[in-house]
């Protein structure tokens, strides 16, 4: 199996390339670009299940099913000061929206330092790998909930 899904892997790769400067520079402008939760999933205030645990930009998690049995994700970010969260949330929402579900659920929380290197503080990188195991954890939810019941 794949470590990533395609866009996924395809965006990280490109960060990879970067140096420092110039990758903070991309994941600052992904941050700008960010756009919260629409209010036709969910508004203020946000219910605690979809709180990212540990995330210090007190992040949430929603995801919407596709048509073609994938999901497009959904993310708010409270704290305003919540750059890298922001930007995560945008390059996930960019590159998981449609995946299939199976490669979804198996990314690794460590694509945060693949995405941001490894200068990260503990508690920020904790708190961006609670992002992506939330939307892990929204993949596996919807692969069992949708699959056959015997």
């Amino acid at each position: 199996m794949k470590l990533l899904p395609d866009r996924l892997e395809r965006l990280v790769s490109t960060l990879e390339s970067l140096d420092r400067s110039d990758r903070m520079e991309v994941l600052i402008e992904a941050a700008g670009k960010f756009r919260p939760v629409p209010s036709r999933i969910a508004e203020r205030p946000y219910p605690a299940e979809h709180r990212v645990p540990g995330c210090e930009s007190e992040a949430y998690v929603w995801s919407e099913a596709r048509p073609e049995g994938t999901l497009t994700y959904h993310f708010a970010v409270e704290n305003p000061q919540g750059i890298s969260a922001m930007a995560l949330a945008g390059v996930l929402a960019e590159s998981l929206s449609g995946a299939p579900l199976d490669e979804v659920a198996a990314v690794s929380a460590d694509v945060v330092y693949r995405i941001f290197g490894r200068e990260l503080s503990m508690g920020k990188s904790l708190g961006l790998m609670g992002i992506v195991n939330m939307v892990r954890a929204e993949a596996r939810q919807h692969m069992q909930s949708t699959a056959p019941k015997d």
